[in-house]
């Protein structure tokens, strides 16, 4: 290896920062990034509909139901958003989307006072579809756009994006709520139609790489071109072989169990502290916790974290959200439990999640939105599922039922390990002496392929 190989590896090897990463991060990514916490501040529907809907008279039975319409047009949104994006690119699926979420959001205010059940469950399950379908098209343009080096440094910004938004969306709820119940589904649709307006005028008609592979030219020039194959495969191509992926599939499988325990912080453990005694504002207490040391240090987290292989930081940070979510058992001898449980939940979130959610985005432009997309429909299914997953199992397991969910989480850390992990490449001795050894697999300091 030349003498000055060896330091351009040396560079590349070095630890990434967080202001080094936030000035590499392109003008388009910042508007992106921006977009999706417009969006995620007026995302009333899925958190205000039951309530919503009970407060106009609407029947327990019937506001559960649309809940369940939301969830399922949600888990099917993001498979149709991989396949929008991949046919006709990421800024036509999130203008798409989001400007057809926002007339069918708004509309719920005026659905909910028909006699008729079958408009409101129509425009509520078409919402939840088109709500979601920007999300893969907006990680397709992350990836694109961000420089290699920073790929899981961006999905930690979004993550951060989203959690902001979710933190403030009810405090802003909250004042709506005050004035009129009908604005959380106006102010929703408008921030909706507002996130299309500025994907059509500020986001790039082109990636990173086009739909074949091939590199395109967006001011980027830390991305070499890409050999690009004859043509993109079919939907049904990509998905068969998808299907056949066994890797994919162990991670996929993670994803799910991950996604299953992992919101039982948001559905059992009320039930539990309520069980223990404990004030209602207690439970509040935990979330603001979580939510300012998630805010506060998750890209501090993924900056130091980011040297370690992506197998190591995915299954270290299952096995510490399996330690915090087994501490939840003990929350009925001392609060203190609690709170030191919801710490590591959030910690081991913050070390394998931005890992997790940026490894669909390293395989090839050909497939690339697909597989997130079916990615995010699986981590959508297991939130549909976790509310009866989660009441049935803690009814009858009481405390032990944190147990389960950590031995879970733990599972899933395994399959995540299998699935992400990339197996070791050989190299004649005489091209790794020219060359430097390869890092096919995973190679920047904290992205990678697979």
């Amino acid at each position: 290896m030349t003498k000055e190989k060896g330091s351009q590896k040396a560079g590349e090897d070095a630890p990434v920062g967080v202001l080094e990463a936030l000035k590499a991060t392109p003008a388009p990514v910042r508007y992106l990034l921006g977009g999706v916490l417009v969006n995620q501040l007026g995302a009333f529907v899925q958190t205000f509909l039951v309530l919503y809907l009970t407060h106009r008279g609407v029947s327990v039975a019937v506001a559960g139901l649309a809940l369940v319409a939301y969830s399922i047009g949600s888990v099917f949104g993001t498979m149709l958003g991989g396949e929008i994006t991949q046919r006709f690119g990421p800024r036509t699926a999130i203008m798409a989307a989001m400007a057809a979420s926002a007339p069918l959001v708004a509309s719920v205010s005026w659905l909910s006072g028909l006699t008729a059940l079958w408009p409101l469950l129509l425009a509520v399950g078409l919402a939840g579809l088109f709500t979601q379908a920007y999300r893969p098209a907006a990680a397709v343009l992350l990836s694109d756009l961000m420089p290699d080096r920073y790929q899981v440094m961006a999905f930690s910004m979004m993550r951060i994006a989203l959690n902001i938004g979710a933190a403030l969306a009810p405090l802003i709820a909250a004042g709506l709520i005050l004035l009129d119940w009908d604005l959380l589904f106006w102010v929703d649709g408008a921030t909706a139609l507002l996130y299309s307006l500025l994907a059509f005028a500020l986001l790039p008609k082109k990636l990173g790489r086009d739909d074949t592979g091939t590199a395109a030219d967006t001011g980027d020039g830390d991305r070499a071109a890409a050999p690009a194959p004859a043509s993109a495969p079919s939907s049904s191509a990509a998905y068969a072989a998808m299907a056949r992926d066994r890797k994919y599939l162990l991670y996929l499988a993670a994803v799910l169990l991950g996604s299953l325990t992992y919101a039982q912080g948001h559905i059992a453990l009320p039930l539990e502290l309520v069980e223990d005694g404990y004030p209602t504002g207690f439970y509040s207490t935990v979330l603001t916790v979580s939510s300012v040391v998630l805010i506060s240090c998750e890209l501090k987290i993924t900056a130091y974290l980011s040297r370690l292989p992506k197998h190591v930081r995915v299954i270290t940070g299952h096995l510490v959200e399996a330690a915090g979510l087994a501490v939840y058992g003990l929350s009925s001898r001392s609060g203190a439990f609690t709170i030191a449980a919801a710490v590591l939940v959030v910690c081991g979130i913050m070390i394998a999640a931005p890992s997790m959610f940026a490894h669909p985005a390293t395989f090839p432009a050909t497939v690339k939105a697909r597989y997130i997309g079916t990615m995010q429909a699986v981590g959508g299914a297991a939130s549909a599922l976790a509310p009866l997953f989660g009441v049935y199992a803690w009814a009858r397991l009481g405390s032990g039922f944190w147990l389960l969910c950590g031995v879970l989480t733990a599972v899933a850390g395994f399959l995540a390990l299998a699935g992400v992990k990339a197996p070791p490449e050989p190299q004649p001795a005489r091209a790794a002496e020219e060359t430097g050894p390869t890092t096919q697999g995973e190679p920047e300091a904290v992205g990678g392929t697979s």
